[in-house]
Order: C-alpha cells, then structure tokens, then sequence
C-alpha cells in the first residue's frame, strides 16, 4: 500500500500583504509562484519593534518593498536564510542595505554545476554576515531563536526553532504541499534522511515552511516523509528486480501518475535515492554512478 503523506494545500492570502500568523509570527508572500515554490516564497517576520526576517525571498523589487511597507517603524536586526536558492535568499542584500541587518545562514552556496541542475538555482553571491553552527542561539528583543542544521536539500539548509512558540521555520526540509526536490550534487539523500530523523528528536508542535501552509501534526508527517523516502528505495528495488535499468526507465515506471513535466525533477530525486544506495553497497553502476548509467543490484 502506497505512503500517504497527509499533504496540505490549502492556503487563503494575498500578495505582498503582510498577514499575522501569531503574537510573534508575521508572514509577507512574494509573487513567485512555480511548480517548485508552490504559490511562492513566505517570507516571515518574528518579534514586533526589533525584528528578525526568514528568508527574505527573490531578487523582486515589488516583494522587497511590500516587505519594507510591513516592516515600517521597526528595526530589523537579524536576517535568517535557511538557504541558499534563488526563492530564498537573494533579497538579503537589498534588505540588508536598507535596514543596516546583518545576514545569517550556515554558509554560503556549497554545490557545483551539473547537468542536473535545480530549477531554482544557487544564490552563489550570498555570504551571511555571521556564519552559524548547529545548536546555535540568536538572542532577539522578545524572541529566541535555535539554529537546527538539516543538510540535505542543500548541504547549508538549516531551520529556526522560535523558543517562545514552540514553532519551527522549515524552510525546504519540510513542506506541507509537497516532497522536497533533492538533487545531488549538493543534494544529498543519505544526509536529508538523517536530518528529518533529527527532527523527530524535537518536539514542535507547529513547523512554518517557506512554501505553503502551517504544519501542525509535526513527527507523524515527519515520519509519513521517512516512509514514503523508503517507500521509493523498494521501488527502485523493485524496478531492478527485473535487471539493470537506467534513471529514466525507472521514473517512467515509479511515477506513472506525476504529470512528464515534473519527471525531470523527479529523476533527479531517484539519483539521489540510488546514491545512497550505491553508498550502502544495495546497488552498483555499469560505470561511475552518473545519471545516465545502468544500474543494477548486488
């Protein structure tokens, strides 16, 4: 029986309108919509009068100064990137220029270029101002943030745990409306695994994603999302039952019911599941493990 991920996708809001989520929680969507941003990117603002801002966004004058217009008579003091996509990022540095914050993330852009590429690109020209570790804290006026490091979708994605609500900002790790798109090289299915088991040793009760609505039974979706990421394994298992196979007769076989449009982003998804599965000794390529090999069980 097929993984049910109890998907949400239901969401009332207007463009560049600020909306207020709870006491601390504001949210600001850019008008960016995509197969892979859902509506667009929510960009959160935590605390009131000294503020911190979540993923400021695109590179989109429009959401820069809807933000402006949210944020007016305040201070923004800390800008958060989980990470580095072009949905995410970019913005900083016109916020940063305008407000005088300073940025934070766990690094800068940490992949290379290859022939699977995300859709969304890497913001390479970003480098946060102060570079955090896992585990750290950021002190607000009124507000306490916790740095979660969870590589995977990238290998800089981190999320924000806001103390005084018990909520988490999951940027791309985790999505209400859909499964996260890792792709290799600087995505990584092994350590994505582990950083959505990291999450089941928190206790949460609300995650906030960058794209789409609140999630609020947080470990069982965590663990529907571990399931169906395991569920995909056995298919593959599946598919090469029969013998070696390549990545794009795999997808015909594992997504009959994903629209051909998305089948690009879905292979990229089944490279990185057999990766890992090259890395556990469960598979090996006829060649060196690229995208276009035969690949086949031990």
């Amino acid at each position: 029986m097929a993984v049910k991920v109890p998907f949400k996708r239901d969401l009332e809001f207007e463009y560049g309108v600020s909306e207020e989520l709870s006491p601390l929680i504001r949210r600001v969507i850019a008008q960016n919509p995509s197969a892979f941003t859902f509506h667009g990117t929510g960009t959160y603002i935590i605390g009131k009068g000294e503020v911190a801002v979540v993923d400021p966004g695109p590179l989109d004058g429009a959401h820069v100064g809807a933000l402006m217009a949210a944020l007016k008579g305040e201070m923004v003091t800390h800008i958060l990137i989980t990470h580095t996509h072009h949905d995410h990022s970019p913005a900083a540095e016109p916020l940063k220029q305008l407000t005088g914050a300073k940025t934070y993330g766990f690094g800068p852009h940490g992949g290379g270029v290859s022939d699977f590429k995300i859709e969304e690109g890497g913001d390479t020209d970003f480098m946060p101002d102060v570079k955090l570790e896992d585990g750290d804290v950021i002190l607000g006026n009124g507000w306490t943030v916790d740095a979660i490091h969870t590589p995977g979708h990238l290998s800089n994605h981190v999320c924000f745990g806001l103390r005084e609500e018990n909520t988490l900002f999951t940027g791309d790790h985790v999505m209400g409306w859909s499964t996260t798109v890792v792709s290799p090289p600087d995505g990584n299915m092994s350590s994505y695994m582990q950083s959505l088991e990291k999450l089941l040793g928190f206790d949460y009760h609300t995650y906030w994603p960058t794209h789409g609505p609140a999630i609020t039974e947080t470990k069982p979706f965590v663990e529907a999302l571990i399931a169906h990421r395991q569920e995909r394994m056995d298919q593959i298992r599946s598919c090469l039952g029969s013998g070696p196979m390549t990545i794009k007769d795999m997808v015909k076989r594992m997504y009959v019911d994903v629209p051909e449009n998305l089948h690009p982003a879905a292979a990229r998804s089944v490279y990185a599941h057999i990766l890992h599965m090259l890395d556990t000794g469960e598979l090996r390529a006829d060649g060196n493990g690229d995208v276009l090999d035969l690949y086949r069980l031990v």
